[in-house]
């Protein structure tokens, strides 16, 4: 199941791309620095320039690397108030559901969960009445949603992620 639609179906029994460690240094350097250099990326891998550009050409196109982007800082963008919303949806009805959680303002991410709810969605809002209208009025007026359950969060801290060099 995906929230984004259909997906590039993988090799039969592989749902990852097979990664070497210079791979995994490339995405290393990308994620400190995705506006490196390719000269500089490959100085860094131990590689040459021709290698780094069939390289990233190849995480590219297998999307391990699906896009390049600025790191947002929510709160001083003006969205002070973050939630974590967790829904319970009618049986099948997820696709839809999805859908229309896609198009409403101030939902960041979603994901499909298992458990006590179907769906966890993470809200970053200007403010709490912004808040209050995204889940009350526009998270719990889409079809299929049941109910709702709000977590206030009141502080972040980034975990150290994935380690992508071995």
């Amino acid at each position: 199941m995906s929230l984004e639609g259909p997906a590039a179906v993988p090799a039969a029994g592989r749902s990852a791309a097979q990664l070497d460690d210079v791979d995994r240094a490339i995405l290393s350097e990308l994620h400190a620095d995705g506006r490196v250099s390719i000269r500089l990326l490959a100085e860094r891998v131990h590689i040459s320039r021709t290698n780094a550009y069939a390289r990233l050409d190849r995480l590219l196109s297998e999307q391990v690397i699906t896009g390049f982007t600025a790191e947002v800082s929510p709160h001083r963008a003006g969205l002070g108030t973050s939630a974590y919303v967790l829904l319970t949806i009618e049986q099948n009805s997820w696709r839809q559901v999805a859908a229309a959680l896609r198009r409403i303002r101030y939902i960041e991410h979603l994901a499909m969960v298992g458990g006590d709810f179907d769906v966890l969605a993470l809200v970053r809002a200007p403010d709490n009445a912004a808040l209050r209208d995204v889940v009350l009025e526009q998270i719990q007026s889409v079809s299929g949603v049941r109910g709702t359950r709000t977590w206030l969060v009141f502080d972040e801290a980034e975990g150290t992620g994935p380690q992508w060099r071995s």
